[in-house]
């Protein structure tokens, strides 16, 4: 008898490769900086998350070897054991009072924040309601949680506000969830707009993990430029803060209820001592350091301005650039020809996005020359020029 795990796996894979949406891993050398070295092939990295440029910078690396000398290597325990440090405080209460809140609870990654956030907080005969373009750590949650999840057309407020209005009069608990930039579109969700239909109907949580850095004062995010403040906020540290992890933000008695009752923090090891002192550095470089900010602001003028006439290239305000394709194969096709040029850009295709929004994903970084901006943009005008049969 043929195992079923065999046969579905086979079937799963095959049907992938037929429609030509199969991924690869492929190792990536010399770090995470503006170049990187893969299959043999010197490229200009436009596919990192790593915003502000800090990833690779030398003074973050010398406090995360600080925090090491500090710390040792890992955490060894689960925050409510052993494995919550000085540091892992420290870095707590710098996040608090930077964004405004009571208290912020350390995740290893946003993804794990995002499920614990949802996992904990929404019971059966709760109300969620998404935004249709979340990421997939939030769809994912929403789906398994005993919620009833609703989703709403993307940043569509009236539609939000006519779904609430609907359930007001039942009194249940509802939970409104958007992000700050959509990793995928680079547009920002309407906020002001957002808090304004939900007051005295839902909460609002909002993840903030392509805003927080980039957006905003003191690099602050998407809310702080919007003027709003949420009731949860979940900011990760692996685009802008160049290192890895999250944080949900909140109010003292959420905050006390996530550290009882979030599985993934209470039995998870925590994050490395040395990792939260240097995230300390890090959050100082965001603060004080406005240039980057400045210098991410003038590259992406320079690259809405320079491909202007393109309609397949979509203008926003942030460092994500989308470029929508359509075919997945020539999306692909697009993505090789730029990486022959010694471009790093990738293809994103289904399930990530919609079937036939294939599209290239390029972000900018303050580590970007403008000469480097310059060579794609006229990559880009030759290629995109060949994909449209020009």
């Amino acid at each position: 008898m043929t195992n079923s795990f065999s046969h579905r796996i086979s079937k799963a894979l095959e049907e992938r490769r037929s429609k030509e949406l199969t991924r690869s891993l492929v190792a990536a050398e010399s770090g995470n900086s503006s170049e990187l070295i893969r299959n043999g092939q010197r490229l200009v990295n436009f596919s990192s998350n790593d915003y502000l440029g800090l990833a690779n910078d030398k003074a973050l690396l010398k406090a995360w070897q600080k925090g090491l000398d500090l710390y040792g290597c890992g955490s060894g325990a689960s925050p409510l054991v052993t494995g919550f440090s000085p540091a892992h405080q420290n870095f707590e209460s710098e996040l608090c009072e930077w964004l405004g809140f009571e208290r912020a609870i350390l995740f290893s990654s946003g993804f794990s924040a995002n499920q614990a956030l949802l996992f904990t907080l929404l019971e059966k005969g709760d109300l969620l309601y998404q935004d249709k373009l979340n990421h997939a750590s939030l769809i994912e949650a929403g789906m398994l949680s005993p919620a009833i999840m609703r989703r709403f057309k993307h940043n569509d407020v009236d539609q939000l506000s006519q779904m609430l209005a609907s359930n007001s009069k039942d009194q249940l608990n509802q939970l409104v969830v958007t992000e700050g930039v959509f990793s995928m579109d680079g547009d920002t969700a309407p906020l002001s707009a957002l808090s304004d239909a939900v007051r005295n109907r839902a909460w609002l949580a909002v993840d903030d993990a392509h805003g927080i850095g980039v957006l905003g004062g003191e690099g602050r995010g998407s809310c702080n430029a919007q003027g709003v403040q949420p009731n949860i906020l979940v900011v990760t540290f692996g685009k802008a803060f160049g290192l890895s992890g999250a944080a949900i933000l909140c109010d003292r008695d959420t905050g006390d209820y996530l550290t009882q009752f979030a599985r993934h923090h209470v039995y998870s090891t925590a994050i490395p001592p040395s990792q939260a002192y240097a995230l300390s550095h890090a959050l100082s470089m965001i603060k004080s350091q406005q240039w980057r900010r400045d210098k991410l602001a003038e590259l992406k003028e320079a690259f809405n301005s320079s491909l202007k006439k393109h309609t397949e290239v979509i203008e926003t305000q942030t460092p994500i650039c989308p470029i929508i394709i359509g075919s997945s194969e020539k999306a692909s096709v697009a993505a090789q020809r730029l990486n022959h040029l010694g471009l790093g850009v990738t293809a994103i295709r289904p399930p990530t996005v919609p079937m036939n929004m294939a599209r290239l994903r390029i972000t900018l970084t303050a580590a970007h020359s403008f000469e480097q901006l310059k060579r794609l943009s006229s990559s880009l005008e030759d290629v995109l020029g060949e994909i449209n049969g020009c």
